[in-house]
């Protein structure tokens, strides 16, 4: 049976009264409809009209209903049925249906009025607009950013303004600390260095055969001096006692060295070690100094090295006026700084006065300050401040720049220039 089939006369129509379950809102559409006005929702004609027509006189509702389900096809589902017993009578002048015109088809939804599925569609079409925060809606939370948008007030900006520019102005304080302690140590690292060279069979070699160099009116020889001067040197820089200079002998089996001679030593000893000490912890705080101004402070190292070697210049002239002016005092304010008064004093005959003449101490001297002095001079010529070690661009360059920008702002207005019509 096809959608246009026609009832059979003998099937009943379902029972469609729905005073069964009056609470269900999709059988609103069932109920009889006030007097004056058409049933809700079949989409037939106004007041007074029926969905199979006027009903022939002299026969009541449920007489004409069986008659109308003879010419007309079969209801589909959503159309409306026949209106029930005691339903009012169309008024007078209402049309019935075209001949030929069918009944809607099977399955198509026909719109309710006031049904669960109109609410339904309603509330659709005003959520998106309200989007009210309940029940099917999600909540929106304002972008993390949007702060940013609003401008805080002008005085606050200028605040945050001044300190920005206060905190780009002002320099830290550690980067400048260590930039003072490379200036401070460098000059001491220098001298300690100086001296490490000196205390060495190498400068002793070139002092006993160099020219000039006064010979021993005792009986040392060249190969005597060297001989018994490195024992005398080693003794300054390794661990041993006393003893490896106080058992030492000479060709005739006496003792090399007398008492107060190895009592000197073991105290120049104990000073040129802690010079070393020293200069060596002085060399590792500098090596992390300059790591230190390499990672937080463009050209920090050069500013250091720069001041050090200023300031080692300064000591180097100084000293090395005093020296020149008055060598002998000189030299005994060197030793009462150091020594004790009495324990550093001995005989023309001594060996150490033998090994180590007054002209031996004033070339050590002048090796020490020329060693010094050179250091500092070159130190001083590679990290000169000129322009481009300071990032600042030659005067020259500067000026070519200069040129290439204003011929390129002078073409940009000549190009605009034209492009304007007269």
């Amino acid at each position: 049976m096809t959608e246009k089939t026609p009832n059979p006369s003998n099937r009943q129509d379902p029972p469609l009264d729905p005073a069964d379950d009056t609470d269900e809102p999709a059988f609103d559409w069932m109920r009889p409809a006030a007097a004056g006005t058409g049933i809700a929702g079949t989409g037939t004609a106004g007041a007074g009209t029926a969905a199979t027509g006027p009903i022939p006189a002299g026969k009541s509702p449920s007489d004409a209903a069986p008659e109308a389900g003879k010419d007309q096809p079969a209801a589909s589902a959503g159309t409306a049925p026949a209106p029930r017993a005691g339903a009012t009578a169309p008024r007078a002048g209402a049309t019935a249906p075209r001949a030929g015109a069918t009944a809607p088809r099977a399955g198509a939804p026909a719109p309710q009025a006031g049904s669960r599925a109109d609410r339904k569609a309603a509330e659709a079409a005003v959520e998106p607009a309200a989007e009210p925060q309940g029940r099917g809606t999600h909540f929106r939370e304002p972008l993390p950013t949007s702060a940013l948008q609003v401008r805080p007030p002008q005085d606050e900006v200028e605040r945050r303004n001044a300190e920005r520019e206060l905190a780009n102005n002002t320099k830290p304080v550690l980067p400048r600390v260590m930039q003072v302690l490379l200036a401070v140590f460098y000059p001491l690292i220098l001298l300690v260095l100086a001296v490490r060279a000196v205390t060495s069979p190498l400068f002793l070699w070139v002092e006993y055969n160099r020219p000039g160099f006064p010979g021993d009116g005792y009986g040392f020889s060249t190969d005597d001096r060297m001989t018994y001067g490195s024992y005398a040197v080693d003794y300054l820089s390794n661990w041993s006692g006393p003893r490896y200079l106080g058992e030492l002998v000479n060709r005739s089996g006496d003792a090399l060295f007398q008492e107060g001679e190895v009592s000197h030593m073991a105290d120049v000893k104990l000073v040129i070690l802690s010079a070393f000490a020293g200069g060596a912890l002085l060399i590792l705080l500098s090596i992390i100094a300059i790591i230190y101004l390499r990672r937080r402070s463009t050209g920090g190292v050069r500013r250091g090295l720069f001041a050090g070697s200023i300031v080692t210049l300064v000591i180097i002239l100084g000293l090395g006026t005093l020296a020149a002016l008055g060598w002998q005092q000189f030299f005994t304010e060197f030793h009462r700084i150091f020594f004790a008064n009495g324990t550093w004093t001995f005989a023309l005959d001594d060996t150490l006065i033998r090994l180590f003449p007054g002209q031996f101490w004033v070339d050590a001297g002048i090796v020490i300050g020329a060693l010094v002095l050179i250091a500092s001079v070159v130190t001083l010529i590679l990290t000169w401040p000129t322009r481009k070690r300071r990032g600042l661009a030659d005067d020259k360059t500067a000026g070519t720049n200069d040129d290439k920008t204003a011929d390129t702002n002078e073409g940009k207005t000549a190009a605009k220039n034209a492009d304007v019509p007269a």
